[in-house]
């Protein structure tokens, strides 16, 4: 019998912490894992999946309009917020269950309070009671950041977002990034109105140029305004409970709500990782080598709490890969290259592979190959939305290298995509492929 209490205790219940302490114990080692929220993590949570359930709620106010020029008797529609959100909420507490009886389905002990470093294999849970692991993983994954500035505690963040009494008549949303786009879609398409603040002078940096040009020219068209270069000096809240917010180099705004969508940090703060000697970079994650071990033997990290790609399907590979490796006898290493992403604004961006910008940068010599198109269901519905695909070539080895969509059901079509491209598939190997009409997906192998 070992000396320790568990062969693995993991901190964080999330994607990759839930992920880690199936497949450990599937192995055959006896795992615990604690969690102060709520057993699913951001994504469960607060997160990817309610976003997502937000977004479909959000479709349906052009779904409905469009639905009449398909010869659709549609009377005129009225939005219940506090139908959605509860809704919305019931499938999270549903997800919840479902994530915790896997966990006790491979008997992992879940303790459901905070847990904190306070040796290289020790615990001590928030009522003093100190546990011993052979090995501790932390999964304790990312936390929306804030900037500090007068009356900021008035802002709320997807954390929160979720939970709004309300739906805001006018809201005011800071950032540029996938998060603060998808929420700009969803509350315009809810009605409100929606003003981006941006702090530079760029939306969804990292992404292909020409595709976050469309979507900004596309939401701006929607109604949803933006403001760059002005940085956040204020909010102070009113008598009436609206909140006026005060932007370097422009007028005062006055809003409902202030969704701040800056980006998220690594939640290390306070669990005992610097005094036990877990090194950390410059933004607070933890360093971890290609098996996810820490500065620190014994002691492993993986999801957002590393900083390496923030993303749920990254994190569940993290975790899959350190149980397989350390328990299961079967090393495996994550491979970064050509991983798919997804913004799911109003229209949705798919995109995999280098950018316009970077192929040029690396590859020096490349072949770039665009379709701009209304989608047929658009032309029938009187709407002048247009889609643009984008697929980048490698003009030495036609091979293709990067592929950026933005349109209607995009994500869907790039996950299956992006299997071509991770498989080093050939421009020509597109062309070879008979197309599937009428689609939009078909745009994809008549590229010319």
């Amino acid at each position: 019998m070992s000396d320790f209490d568990y062969d693995l205790f993991v901190i964080g219940a999330g994607s990759g912490g839930v992920r880690a302490s199936r497949i450990a114990a599937s192995h055959g080692a006896r795992v615990a894992v604690a969690e102060e929220h709520r057993v699913g993590g951001t994504c469960v949570i607060r997160g990817c999946v309610p976003k997502k359930l937000l977004v479909y709620g959000a479709h349906f106010a052009e779904d409905l309009h469009d639905a009449r020029k398909f010869g659709w008797d549609v009377p005129e529609c009225r939005f219940d917020w506090d139908v959605l959100r509860d809704n919305v909420l019931a499938e999270v507490d549903r997800l919840e269950g479902l994530y915790g009886q896997t966990l006790g389905n491979h008997k992992v002990e879940v303790f459901k309070t905070r847990a904190t470093l306070v040796g290289p294999q020790k615990v001590r849970l928030a009522d003093g009671t100190e546990l011993t692991a052979e090995r501790i993983l932390i999964a304790t994954g990312g936390w929306p950041h804030v900037p500090e500035f007068p009356g900021s505690e008035h802002a709320i963040t997807s954390n929160e977002v979720f939970h709004l009494e309300t739906l805001p008549k006018r809201i005011i949303i800071a950032g540029g990034g996938y998060i603060a786009n998808e929420f700009a879609g969803i509350f315009n398409e809810f009605g409100s109105k929606v003003t981006i603040v941006n702090r530079g002078d760029t939306i969804l940096r990292g992404y292909d140029e020409q595709i976050r040009d469309r979507l900004l020219q596309i939401s701006m068209t929607k109604g949803i305004e933006f403001k760059f270069n002005a940085p956040f000096q204020s909010i102070e809240k009113n008598e009436d409970g609206t909140l006026t917010v005060m932007l370097e180099g422009c007028e005062p705004i006055t809003a409902d709500a202030v969704l701040v969508a800056a980006g998220r940090t690594p939640n290390t703060r306070g669990i005992g990782l610097e005094e036990v000697g877990v090194e950390l970079d410059d933004h607070g994650a933890i360093k971890v080598g290609d098996d996810n071990q820490s500065s620190v033997p014994g002691i492993y990290a993986v999801g957002d709490v590393t900083n390496r790609i923030q993303l749920t399907p990254v994190a569940i590979r993290e975790g899959q890969a350190f149980a397989d490796t350390v328990f299961g006898g079967k090393p495996t290493v994550v491979d970064y290259t050509n991983v798919p992403s997804a913004v799911f604004s109003h229209p949705p961006i798919g995109a995999v592979g280098m950018t316009e910008a970077e192929a040029r940068n690396k590859l020096g010599s490349i072949r770039v190959y665009t379709s701009d198109f209304r989608a047929m269901k658009n032309v029938l519905a009187g709407r002048n939305e247009r889609a643009l695909y984008k697929m980048i070539v490698n003009a030495a080895t036609d091979q293709v290298v990067g592929l950026h969509m933005i349109g209607p059901d995009a994500p869907e079509i790039l996950q299956a995509a992006a299997v071509a491209v991770k498989a080093g598939l050939t421009k020509a190997d597109f062309d070879a492929t008979v197309a599937l009409h009428p689609s939009m997906a078909e745009e994809l192998v008549l590229l010319k």
